[in-house]
């Protein structure tokens, strides 16, 4: 894996010498943009709107377009006069809890891995921040823009987790938060109920992407020619009496013995096949048979 960033934590008067590297990524569905006539690839230009000419990436630069119309052109070196002592330094500005960052303020993960000169220093703040149990604001420059971030704990390793500023922020703007709304005593012991009900351990591996699952099967149905399946219509949203019936039933059915649920479920699945599967022979009745 290639790294990302290199350079330093700097601590006060000590330093860890680090990598970069990003510790998520997304797994595409590797479509791309195609002709719909002949299939052909599409492909996204570079177009200069004064000339019409295809640009170069060699030939790009960034513009700040003032009120007038004018346009102030930057280009690399102009980024590398800046005064950025971030960009090759995680600074340590405090610690702080974990719990008092707002999750809305993180970014993107970084592992941060250390040079063989700084593995000493590097799990000795990592075992103090692990037993502190907290984390280190940080500042640091990546990408030509200096971010806060945090360094945390996780199976060893120093992770950073870069911010937004709070000016990146939006505050929600919603007409029902000037509304009252009125919600009963018991409504909210049965919601309450739910929540408790459906509380577990969280074990991200138990989930999964329906609709990359549903994509891929919707390619390889195209690939095989098969008819493909139309998607169930979608539920209405639920009013409040509707959702404190979904409550009782879902609640209900979660204090029901694990036999009896999978019965029932079974059963719910049998009746839809059944309904897919004569929606299927009457279309083929309809449908001429070739020869």
């Amino acid at each position: 894996m290639r790294s990302v960033w290199n350079g330093t934590i700097r601590l006060g008067l000590a330093t860890i010498p680090v990598k970069a590297y990003g510790a998520t990524e997304e797994q595409g569905t590797g479509l791309h943009h195609v002709h719909v006539t002949d299939g052909g690839r599409v492909r996204h230009r570079r177009v200069c709107e004064v000339d019409g000419a295809e640009v170069d990436l060699t030939e790009l630069a960034r513009g700040y377009v003032l009120p007038g119309g004018e346009t102030v052109v930057l280009t690399e070196s102009d980024f590398a006069k800046l005064p950025l002592p971030t960009s090759r330094a995680i600074e340590v500005q405090a610690f702080a809890q974990v719990e008092e960052i707002d999750p809305i303020y993180f970014a993107r993960s970084y592992h941060l891995e250390p040079e063989p000169a700084g593995v000493k220093s590097y799990v000795l703040l990592a075992e103090a921040l692990r037993r502190s149990g907290r984390v280190a604001v940080v500042k640091v420059a990546l990408r030509s823009r200096e971010s806060l971030a945090v360094l945390r704990v996780r199976d060893q390793v120093i992770m950073m987790e870069t911010m937004l500023w709070p000016d990146e922020v939006r505050a929600p703007e919603f007409p029902f938060l000037h509304q009252e709304v009125v919600v009963t005593e018991r409504e909210l012991r049965e919601a309450t109920d739910l929540v408790e009900t459906l509380t577990e351990k969280f074990a991200p591996a138990q989930y999964s992407d329906s609709y990359r699952t549903a994509l891929q099967a919707l390619v390889q149905s195209k690939i095989d020619g098969n008819e493909l399946v139309q998607p169930a219509a979608s539920s209405q949203v639920a009013g409040a009496a509707d959702l404190l019936g979904a409550l009782r039933t879902t609640v209900a059915e979660k204090r029901m013995p694990r036999q009896r649920v999978e019965e029932a479920r079974a059963a719910e699945t049998a009746a839809s096949e059944a309904s897919s599967k004569a929606r299927a022979a009457a279309r083929r009745r309809r449908s001429p048979s070739k020869k």
